[in-house]
């Protein structure tokens, strides 16, 4: 059994790089005490650089032993650019000794290296991206294979990602199994992370709730028992069957700030798993049979933490949510809008996601959009005992309001990271149809950063373009009523969307290249794509990889595979039925499938390298099992 650490650690999680430039390098970390650090820089063949960062970075107070550090450091002189840059990140004991890193984090350096290192690329030359990782997944982990990636090319810096690009779930907040859900409490107990009060449940607090008997797979039952909540029941805890994907699994939905503030801790880091010990609650026989299950799952999931945790120590990060960072289906209607956010306890629940995302994934994105949301965040914390109600419940407002989660960030090409979340254009026909996954002024804005750009990397959630025939089932679904059960989330659901995004790309001034990177649907696959009888039309390419530790039902995912290739063919009348028509789509098979195979189903990374006007020259999955899955280009000519 492992040891039990009776003495917290100065540093739970990270440092994370982020946001890094030549002249500002951004992490983040969470420690359990203020910290007083400085940075030590090792660029090669160059003077060593010591930072002092009292007035560089801010921290966030988050319980008693817990407190998140966001380091934000401008830099007098530039970094170079490609090539290693050792740091060490050194804190201040108690005792006002200067300790190094490899002392308080020894799993961050690599074999051979005395610190860890990360490499400022001159232009956006190869990018690492994914997005799905589920812990209780029974599969292996998307980021221990990319940590042993890095590994094999430590002499190589020049061959390195210039960003791993997380684009979406990198936590599962409604899809929790039972022991992690048991290590987020014994974590929340272990740091005295913060109490909060709750409305609109059977429950009068967080400590009621993580006491109460159904707070362990049954948490659809803490809802008042009356009418009106049924619908929010059902769609919000409760689960959707979906008879054509999956089964919603949302018995254990986290629920409060404190909860999703420790998953965080628990998916990044080894260290939070160290210093608590937990066991199974009473349960019937049924969830103590899946409380099994899922231990074992989860134990294999801690043994790679420490090889994730070491990758983010080297690869900077940029992060935007998808639907389980917050919840299943998050704004997938307005119907759904209105019931999920028509209920104090439901709006809270979201709420407190977007309140964990901003201080975990959105501070590193974009630190100075963010900051006016950040200072009254930090302001949220600063009473002792439960969070004022009035003061959270008005944060939520403002983050349920806000609009600017999208960024971008300069360089060869151009990196445009979109929000298709919270700035949906909602059906005018019916509340119960999808809405699109931006609205006319988000892509309006999106146009506006793309006229002129000879290239671009778009990250898209969702892909702009999906395999053909599950969409054909998902709006089938829609016309019946049903969006709900079949995820029905894609850019072509809706007709307003669908129509602007399509006639962007047909713009005249859009006749760059453009990478468009997206995640969320559980398979890989890449596409070539063409603008029919168009001299200057832009070039396309939809590359998606997904999930890093989730994959799709295998025997249904061949069947929907093989179905596409025959219903869609080049030839088949069905393509003039569908809102691509006007364009000639070009799939990539990879080179590790049987059977001319299109997608593929298996947990890993995808990378992806880029030559200087913007084209894809590689395009492969790191397979999390090993080896690399090849997109090679299609037979059929891309006509220029």
């Amino acid at each position: 059994m492992t040891q039990i650490a009776t003495t917290l650690p100065d540093v739970l999680v990270g440092p994370l790089l982020r946001r890094l430039s030549p002249s500002r390098l951004i992490l983040w970390l969470v420690a359990t005490r203020p910290l007083t650090m400085q940075l030590v820089l090792n660029p090669e063949q160059e003077e060593q650089q010591t930072h002092a960062l009292d007035n560089a970075h801010q921290c966030v107070a988050i319980g008693r032993h817990a407190y998140i550090h966001c380091i934000d450091l401008s830099l007098p002189t530039a970094l170079p650019t490609d090539t290693r840059i050792a740091y060490d990140l050194q804190v201040q004991s108690t005792d006002g000794a200067w300790q190094p890193l490899p002392e308080w984090a020894p799993w961050l350096c690599h074999d051979d290296y005395d610190y860890p290192g990360f490499v400022l690329a001159s232009r956006h030359h190869r990018l690492m991206h994914g997005s799905c990782r589920k812990p209780h997944h029974d599969s292996a982990d998307g980021l221990v294979r990319a940590d042993n990636w890095i590994a094999e090319r430590q002499e190589s810096p020049a061959e390195w990602p210039a960003w791993l690009l997380m684009t979406g779930d990198q936590v599962y907040v409604d899809d929790v199994a039972g022991p992690m859900l048991r290590a987020v409490h014994a974590l929340i107990a272990r740091l005295g992370l913060v109490d909060e009060l709750l409305e609109g449940a059977t429950v009068d607090d967080s400590q009621a709730l993580y006491n109460a008997p159904e707070s362990y797979y049954h948490r659809e039952a803490l809802l008042p028992d009356v009418t009106s909540n049924a619908a929010l029941r059902e769609r919000f805890f409760g689960g959707v069957k979906k008879p054509v994907f999956t089964s919603a699994n949302a018995q254990n939905h986290l629920m409060t700030l404190a909860e999703m503030l420790a998953m965080y801790c628990l998916v990044w880091s080894p260290a939070p798993w160290q210093v608590i010990a937990y066991d199974a609650p009473a349960l019937g026989e049924k969830e103590a049979e899946a409380y099994r299950e899922e231990q074992a799952i989860i134990e294999a999931f801690v043994e790679g933490l420490p090889q994730c945790a070491r990758l983010m120590a080297h690869v900077p990060s940029l992060m935007i949510f998808d639907d389980h960072d917050v919840t299943d289906d998050w704004n997938l209607t307005a119907d759904w809008e209105r019931c999920a956010y028509g209920h104090p306890f439901s709006k809270r629940i979201i709420g407190n996601a977007l309140v964990a995302y901003l201080l975990c994934q959105g501070w590193g994105n974009a630190p100075d959009k963010l900051n006016p949301l950040l200072h009254q965040a930090i302001t949220l914390f600063d009473d002792v005992g439960p969070l004022n109600l009035g003061a959270q419940d008005a944060l939520i407002e403002r983050l349920l309001r806000f609009q600017g989660w999208e960024f971008q960030v300069p360089g060869t090409p151009a990196l445009i990271v979109l929000d298709t979340r919270t700035r949906r254009w909602r059906s005018e026909r019916s509340p119960n149809r999808p809405s699109g996954l931006m609205d006319w002024e988000a892509l309006m804005e999106m146009q506006q950063a793309l006229l002129g750009t000879k290239s671009a990397v778009i990250v898209s959630p969702a892909p702009m373009f999906g395999v053909k025939l599950i969409e054909s089932i998902q709006k089938l679904f829609t016309l019946a009523g049903k969006p709900l059960v079949v995820d029905a989330e894609n850019w072509m659901a809706h007709r307003g969307a669908a129509n602007v995004l399509l006639h962007i790309w047909r713009h005249s001034k859009t006749p760059g290249n453009y990478v468009i990177l997206s995640g969320d649907v559980h398979y890989s696959f890449a596409y070539d794509i063409v603008v029919r009888r168009q001299k200057r039309a832009p070039k396309l390419w939809q590359i998606t990889s997904s999930g890093v530790k989730n994959t799709f039902p295998k025997q249904l995912l061949n069947t929907f595979d093989r179905l596409n290739r025959w219903l869609y063919a080049p030839l088949s009348p069905l393509n003039w039925f569908t809102k691509r028509r006007k364009l000639s789509i070009y799939p990539r098979d990879p080179d590790q499938a049987s059977a001319g195979e299109r997608l593929w189903n298996a947990s890993g990374i995808g990378l992806v390298s880029l030559d200087e006007q913007g084209n894809p020259t590689d395009i492969r999955q790191l397979d999390a099992s090993g080896g690399d899955v090849v997109f090679p280009p299609p037979e059929v000519p891309i006509d220029p």
